[in-house]
């Protein structure tokens, strides 16, 4: 293959960014979108739950690892490519649902396209990127998240205000089809591993399709066995997921906070939602990649440390930003956690990167977030929205207001999670038999 320049790479990042930000558009258009849906469908704030995390969630964890295993050993780009034609398709026939269960089932179908987008990008990443400028390649990256997000509050809530929540829909699905070539086209498959040092062990040297030369891909149980022995992966895993509980459920719910709670209009819900998760998540993930890189290269433990202390620092602004009545001093507040939320992604992708051989990077991704979707999309607005309906007869339109609060407190144990990881990073590393530090 031949070799790649600064600025192909730089595109390729580029473009994997853009796809990412289609994957986020598509997948929390739905949170501005609610209480139009809501009103025209006559939905309880369960049946939201249900529609926008448990029908999303379902498939994209259930498909996630084989498909990641398939790009283990095939074609990423081209994977990526078929997954984001699908998720896009299903996300323009949610415009068409006239009803909860054809909702559904086009929320099941954008589940099952966005299943293939995001395990094979981090593996495609690293591929391109060499170790010591993972954490930041992979943050930017992760500016899909307040990208996407951001875009799609904005967009979603301003065409539904001046037309139709289902116009919405419609528009970003199709955008997300003329995109799947472009992608498919331009974006060459890089040689597994050859950024990193070969290891010195019985696996010997990886091979161009991502296994090693002599012992090709291994059955997944074998893949499972290492990566629960390493007990880093599996708290990494379970501190995103807590952190995914709030973060998703935020990410859903905070528009119908701000219009019930605050008495805004869905256009001014979306310019707040909207901008503000562009411009302090931005900030806040590239912040927390930028220090995953500084102190990382000096103690491998701060790729998890760092995570744990930003989401723990959270709590505070959150719960003052959702209890005060004032709606300037809420906006004020919430951009603490509009800032910290996914800063997260960077040092703890470039560790889950890190903790694998380069053939198992995609089917590692899977199974990671495997676990922090189908607990945090699945549960985070299922509980949320549970919750709200629940407290409803008490608190009426301030429900919700006290259901995120109760939400919260999974922060605290995300940040448990992650400091323990910390403590393992460096023992359960893989570099290819250098030494650890």
């Amino acid at each position: 293959m031949p070799a790649m320049t600064r600025l192909y790479r730089a595109y390729v990042l580029c473009i994997l960014l853009v796809v990412y930000t289609f994957n986020f558009i598509d997948r929390v258009i739905v949170g501005i979108l609610a209480e139009p849906i809501k009103r025209d469908l006559a939905l309880t704030d369960t049946q939201l739950g249900l529609m926008s995390g448990v029908a999303f969630a379902l498939f994209y964890t259930l498909l996630g690892i084989p498909i990641a295993r398939l790009a283990d050993r095939a074609s990423r780009t081209w994977i990526m490519t078929a997954a984001l034609a699908v998720w896009s398709g299903c996300t323009a026939l949610c415009g068409q649902a006239l009803s909860f269960a054809q909702l559904f089932a086009a929320r099941v179908g954008v589940g099952v396209g966005e299943a293939g987008g995001v395990a094979p990008a981090f593996s495609l990443i690293s591929d391109y990127f060499p170790p010591q400028q993972r954490a930041r390649a992979l943050a930017v990256f992760s500016f899909g998240v307040p990208i996407g997000s951001g875009l799609g509050m904005l967009f979603g809530g301003l065409v539904a205000s001046a037309v139709d929540w289902r116009i919405a829909f419609v528009a970003v699905g199709l955008g997300g089809l003329v995109l799947a070539p472009v992608f498919g086209l331009t974006v060459r498959e890089p040689l597994r591993g050859a950024l990193d040092r070969p290891p010195e062990g019985p696996e010997g040297p990886e091979g161009p399709d991502g296994g090693s030369t002599g012992a090709g891909v291994r059955p997944l149980r074998d893949d499972l066995r290492g990566l629960v022995r390493k007990r880093s992966f599996v708290l990494l895993t379970l501190g995103a997921a807590s952190s995914s509980v709030v973060g998703y459920g935020l990410l859903f719910w905070l528009p119908s906070f701000f219009i019930r709670s605050h008495g805004l209009t869905l256009a001014q819900t979306a310019w707040f939602v909207g901008i503000g998760t562009m411009v302090f998540g931005i900030a806040g993930i590239w912040f927390g990649g930028w220090v995953g890189d500084r102190l990382g290269a000096r103690r491998k433990a701060a790729y998890a440390a760092v995570p744990a202390v930003m989401l723990l620092a959270i709590v505070p602004f959150l719960a003052a930003a959702v209890l005060v009545p004032s709606t300037p001093l809420a906006f004020a507040l919430f951009s603490v956690p509009m800032a910290l939320n996914a800063s997260w992604t960077g040092p703890v992708y470039s560790a889950l990167q890190h903790l694998v051989a380069p053939r198992m990077r995609a089917t590692a991704s899977a199974i990671f977030l495997f676990m922090i979707n189908l607990i945090g999309i699945g549960g985070g607005t299922l509980f949320v929205g549970a919750l709200s309906d629940f407290l409803a007869p008490r608190f009426g339109a301030d429900a919700l207001r006290y259901a995120i609060v109760i939400a919260t407190l999974f922060y605290f144990v995300s940040g448990a999670f992650f400091w323990a990881a910390a403590r393992r990073l460096a023992a359960e590393w893989y570099d290819g038999g250098a030494t650890r530090a």
